[in-house]
């Protein structure tokens, strides 16, 4: 961290004191209050002190850049008929993969901060407090002029998917200068992690910001179209740490078609080492996933059995838990194993974010593979509609897998009605090929 001599002097008297005021510190240092002021300004700024009260910046610091949004699912109690009013049930909870992968790296015990793009309306102070009761830091949530996004899915009474709509308008008017005022936070973070629902110049501009300062990435591409947008900026002057696509969006980052076999898997990741990318983790669906690493071998991980109850959101967990399992020292293999048992335990509880996940749990997990992981109990969990269970030929389990989709990288031995295709995409153009995108 680039301090000055005066501010390690004031980062050490809080470490003994955290309590300690500016004049205080003033009178250890000898100096002035003004001057104290001036140095834990800056200190803020660079993140190494966190609000008021002088918190000590944590080790193994997360901070996410991605998208926070409303998401609401309607489900109609009958077939729906069009162009008439359907009876039915609602419900509403916090979502986004940014906001998603905050709170469930939070709920790991992981410190981490948040940067996404919110309205200065109810739904964003509601998101906002939902976020930070999980344990995410909001300093540097940007307020938009633009409503709080959200995702509006409407489902069949059989949980097929009808139509949906996305409302992203904050978070694609989010513009390079609003991530300056956390330039020192990203710059100091020990892992910065980045959402594809970004614009291409706030996602270049990040990764900027973190190469300059050594800071390892990690990118969730989120869906084909826009994995096809960010992928001029994989390049080895912008190198990443890891990159989580699906076959669709490796596809996409490549630009053209790749076969759903390990080999062709494999070869495809060697091409993105070539452009940058340390470790290239591509989920398969029901088949599991593939861990290539540059300049060692590619690696094929089973994916563990689950009771399916929702799958919306299990890959953002899935993320989360590898990152969380990196920062901890784990090798990345194991993260990736720990990151498939986080995404098993996510599709069997109906909330998109589980709220009873923590190391422990995950772990049960790992120790015990045969025991399929379940939901919560139903009053930990918030209630909303289920959405409609991926259609799928297990003669072609990787592109068309049955229950959880190419995110999720969980075996579902029977698959109740779960999210649909599109429930969580970020792009409606394709929803079939994203059962389990969060927008």
């Amino acid at each position: 961290m680039m301090l000055t001599q005066r501010e390690r002097e004031i980062i050490a008297l809080l470490r003994r004191d955290p309590l300690s005021g500016p004049q205080a510190i003033a009178d250890a240092l000898g100096t002035t209050r003004a001057a104290v002021n001036v140095h834990l300004s800056n200190l803020g700024k660079k993140g190494a002190i966190l609000g008021r009260g002088y918190i000590l910046r944590e080790e193994n610091a997360v901070v996410v850049v991605g998208g926070a949004n409303v998401d609401v699912k309607v489900r109609s109690l009958a077939p729906v008929r069009q162009r008439t009013s359907n009876p039915g049930r609602a419900g509403t909870t916090a979502g986004g993969v940014g906001r998603n992968i905050a709170e469930n790296l939070a709920r790991l015990g992981t410190p981490t901060h948040l940067i996404a793009a919110v309205g200065r309306d109810p739904a964003g102070e509601r998101l906002l407090a939902e976020t930070a009761a999980a344990g995410v830091r909001l300093d540097h949530v940007h307020r938009s002029a633009h409503p709080t996004g959200t995702y509006t899915a409407v489902l069949d009474a059989d949980g097929d998917l009808v139509v949906a709509v996305a409302d992203m308008a904050a978070t694609e008017a989010l513009a390079p200068e609003d991530l300056h005022p956390a330039r020192e936070l990203i710059a100091h973070a020990d892992m910065l992690v980045l959402d594809g629902n970004l614009p291409a110049g706030v996602l270049a501009h990040a990764m900027d910001v973190a190469h300059t300062a050594d800071v390892p990435v990690v990118m969730d591409p989120v869906s084909a179209p826009k994995a096809a947008l960010l992928a001029p900026l994989l390049t080895a002057r912008r190198p990443l740490l890891a990159l989580t696509p699906n076959l669709d969006e490796l596809r996409a980052l490549l630009g053209h078609p790749v076969g759903d076999s390990e080999v062709e898997v494999t070869a495809a990741a060697a091409t993105l080492h070539a452009r940058g990318v340390r470790h290239v983790w591509v989920r398969l669906g029901a088949r599991g996933s593939v861990l290539s690493t540059a300049g060692g071998d590619a690696m094929f991980l089973t994916a563990p059995p689950a009771e399916v109850a929702d799958v919306t959101g299990a890959g953002d967990a899935m993320l989360a838990a590898f990152v969380h399992a990196l920062l901890a020292g784990g090798e990345p293999l194991d993260a990736a194993r720990y990151g498939h048992a986080a995404a098993a335990l996510t599709v069997a509880s109906p909330a998109t974010v589980r709220p009873d996940l923590t190391p422990r749990l995950i772990e049960d997990t790992l120790t015990d593979p045969l025991t399929k992981p379940t939901g919560p109990a139903a009053e930990t969990a918030p209630t909303a509609p289920d959405a409609a269970a991926s259609s799928g030929d297990l003669t072609d389990p990787l592109t068309k897998p049955t229950g959880p989709d190419a995110e999720t990288g969980t075996t579902a031995p029977t698959a109740p009605n779960g999210p649909d295709a599109a429930a969580s995409s970020g792009d409606l153009t394709n929803a079939s090929a994203q059962p389990s995108r969060t927008v």
